[in-house]
C-alpha cells in the first residue's frame, strides 16, 4: 500500500514539475506583455499592469507586426499544403507500386534533413539572387517545401502503409486510375494522418528563422520570427515589452490551428505510429 502511494506522489510530482516547466516561459511572456515596466522585479521598479505594449505594436505602422503575421500565415500555409500534398503522392507510389529505388527514396530525403540549415543557405541565396525572388514569398515557399517534406513523407508512408492494398486492387478492378483511388478512397481514410502532418509543416515553417532572416529585407516578405527579432528601441535597447507581447499574439494562430486539429493530430500520430 506504501508502495502504491510512493508510485503516485512521484507520478503527481513528475507531472507537476512537467507543466511547470513547460508552462512557466509562457506565463512569464504573459506577464511581461502586460508589464509597464519589464524589469519590475529589480528594487528601483514595480509591477504596473498595462495593455499599452498590444496597443503600441499593432497601432504602430512601423513595426508593421500585422504584416509579418500575415507573411507567416500566407508562406506557412501554402508549404504546408503543397509538402502534404507531394508527400501523399509520393507515399502513395512507395507503398503501392513496385520500382527500383523506391526504398530508397524516404533514406535519402531523411539524410538531406540531416543537413545544417546553415550549410545550404549560402547557395539557396544566390540561387534566390539569380531568380529574382529575394524578399518574395516563393524564397521561402519552396525551401520550406523541400526541408518538410522528410518528416511529411515519412508521417505519410508510416499511415498509408496500414491501409490494406485490396481497396486499391477492387477499384482498379472497377476502371478507376490511381489518382482517383488516392483522392476518393486513399485521402479520405488517411486525413487524420495528412491533418497532423499539415499542422506540423506549418508549426515548422510558422517558427523557422534562418532562411526568413536571410532571404527577406522588409515587411513585405518578411515572417514574424525575424520581426521580433529585429525590434530595437530608440537608444538600442531592447524593448521586451513590445517583444513579449509580440510573441503572444504570434502564437494565436498556432494555438487555434492546433486546437481545431488536435483530435485529428492525435489520431493520426497515434495511428501511424502503430501498424496493425
Amino acid at each position: 500500500m506504501k508502495e502504491d502511494k510512493v508510485k503516485k506522489i512521484l507520478l503527481f510530482l513528475g507531472a507537476a514539475f512537467l507543466i511547470i516547466f513547460c508552462l512557466a516561459p509562457f506565463v512569464w511572456m504573459l506577464v511581461v506583455s502586460f508589464s509597464k515596466h519589464p524589469d519590475f522585479l529589480s528594487a528601483q521598479s514595480s509591477f504596473m499592469l498595462t495593455v499599452n505594449n498590444y496597443i503600441e505594436i499593432i497601432t504602430t505602422p512601423s513595426l508593421h507586426l500585422l504584416r509579418y503575421l500575415l507573411n507567416s500565415i500566407i508562406v506557412s500555409l501554402v508549404s504546408a499544403f503543397f509538402a502534404t500534398f507531394f508527400a501523399s503522392l509520393s507515399a502513395y507510389a512507395i507503398t503501392r507500386m513496385q520500382f527500383p529505388g523506391r526504398i530508397l527514396i524516404p533514406l535519402i530525403l531523411l539524410a538531406f534533413s540531416m543537413f545544417p540549415q546553415i550549410s545550404i543557405v549560402g547557395y539557396l541565396f544566390k540561387l534566390m539572387t539569380w531568380l529574382g525572388w529575394i524578399n518574395n514569398y516563393a524564397a521561402l515557399i519552396f525551401p520550406y517545401i523541400t526541408l518538410g517534406l522528410p518528416l511529411a513523407l515519412w508521417i505519410m508512408l508510416s499511415y498509408f502503409s496500414q491501409l490494406s492494398t485490396e481497396l486499391d486492387n477492387a477499384a482498379l478492378v472497377d476502371g478507376a486510375t490511381r489518382f482517383q483511388i488516392l483522392q476518393k478512397i486513399i485521402i479520405p481514410i488517411a486525413l487524420p494522418g495528412a491533418f497532423s502532418t499539415f499542422v506540423l509543416i506549418f508549426i515548422y515553417s510558422f517558427n523557422e528563422f534562418l532562411f526568413a532572416l536571410m532571404l527577406t529585407i522588409d515587411y513585405k516578405a518578411r515572417t514574424i520570427p525575424v520581426g521580433i527579432a529585429l525590434f530595437e528601441g530608440l537608444h538600442g535597447q531592447v524593448p521586451w515589452g513590445y517583444i513579449m507581447a509580440s510573441a503572444v499574439i504570434a502564437i494565436i494562430p498556432i494555438i487555434i490551428l492546433i486546437a481545431f486539429f488536435q483530435r485529428y493530430i492525435i489520431q493520426g500520430l497515434s495511428e501511424g505510429a502503430v501498424k496493425g
